[in-house]
């Protein structure tokens, strides 16, 4: 139910995060106004794996479909050591009654146009190029100057603008920034061949090497580097990553050898901040990457993201009320958001250690059962 205290709300951010919200406002109701800094809804980047439970949030967004035909859904993780050779499996089992499979990985570009066509579907037209400047409250609504000089009249904002999030700053003036975490990460997209049914990690060797098929025919190679922060020059990346998959065989040793100045790689560092509850102020809240986010060592940052989304909106029409609302969304989101961004840290802290398969994996699986409970 939109209530008079939430006639019409504002998302920051066209990502994910603020799609998501977008949806799962709109198919309750809600008048939305969406705006995103950047020009349009151009994605960079490879692939995303995606967890059961984020599989089982994309079912109740109403997308499960569209992303098991235009992406990847199956079972379980292959480990592997340095060699190729098999290790074990990391089993990834969702409820019965959740409906979904319980691993999957689809092309970043494929995603955002099955969010975006949903948000467009549901009448919503974003913004783009367009920033937030000034965010006033009073008792009864939120008053916003827009960076074009327009301005509007909210009873909630949500932000939803991703990891240097300008609403957490203008929202939480001390909040802790984006830090490294001392490991960057390289991906970019291979043939996945026809043996290849789930995703796989290579562990034991300096750096963590895996895949994700995110196709019937394409996956994405991810390697996970330990180093100082470093800036990479196009011209250097090809190189450099076919140093990191030297030792490695199996598959990994032929996609190396594909390796070329041609080749797209996406290099980036990884960061995080922990930033305590409560992610909301007044009528103003923190969703995804905003409030919390996790480096991709549990991929469950678009599942955190797109939960939050669903709880924001069935708290919404369950109470009505903006306070409420916020109350109920932090009882029901920050353990389990604090749960994933802490094991992801761990599991990356293990990684740069260099400690045994065996103990990275436990806290992968150990991560994943909890979160497989209802949200």
């Amino acid at each position: 139910m939109a209530s008079k205290q939430t006639e019409r709300v504002l998302v920051v951010g066209a990502g994910i995060a603020g799609m998501s919200a977008t949806i799962a406002l709109r198919r309750n109701g809600v008048a939305v106004d969406l705006i995103d800094i950047g020009t349009d809804w151009t994605v960079t980047g490879a692939g995303l794996t995606i967890t059961g439970p984020t599989l089982r949030a994309f079912r109740q967004l109403g997308v499960y479909d569209e992303i098991v035909a235009q992406g990847y859904a199956g079972e379980g993780i292959r480990v592997c050591g340095v060699d190729g050779e098999p290790l074990g499996d990391i089993p990834t089992p969702m409820p019965p009654e959740a409906g979904v499979r319980g691993s999957g990985g689809i092309a970043r570009p494929v995603l955002y146009r099955i969010l975006s066509s949903r948000v467009l579907a549901g009448g919503v037209r974003p913004r783009f190029g367009t920033a937030v400047e000034r965010i006033a409250h009073d008792g009864d609504g939120v008053d916003v100057t827009f960076s074009d000089g327009t301005t509007g009249r909210y009873g909630m904002v949500v932000g939803a603008d991703g990891i240097y999030s300008r609403t957490r700053e203008q929202m939480f003036p001390g909040a802790p920034r984006p830090e490294y975490t001392g490991q960057s990460v390289w991906r970019m997209f291979v043939p996945r061949p026809p043996e290849v049914d789930r995703r796989h990690y290579f562990l034991g060797g300096e750096a963590k090497v895996g895949w994700t098929p995110v196709s019937a025919t394409r996956m994405y190679l991810f390697v996970v580097e330990r180093t100082p922060r470093v800036v990479r020059r196009p011209h250097e990346l090809a190189g450099r990553l076919a140093g990191l998959l030297e030792p490695y065989g199996g598959h990994v040793r032929r996609f190396r050898a594909s390796i070329d100045g041609d080749t797209g790689i996406v290099f980036r560092p990884l960061e995080s901040f922990d930033l305590p509850g409560p992610w909301h102020s007044g009528r103003v809240i923190l969703i995804g990457d905003a409030a919390h986010p996790t480096t991709p060592q549990l991929a469950s940052g678009a599942g955190l993201a797109v939960e939050d989304a669903l709880v924001l909106a069935e708290e919404l029409d369950r109470h009505g009320s903006v306070a409420e609302t916020f109350e109920a969304f932090a009882a029901r989101r920050e353990q389990r958001c604090r749960l994933a961004v802490e094991s992801s840290i761990e599991i990356g802290r293990l990684e740069q250690r260099q400690a045994p398969p065996e103990a990275q994996t436990a806290v992968v699986e150990r991560a994943l059962a909890e979160l497989t409970e209802p949200v």
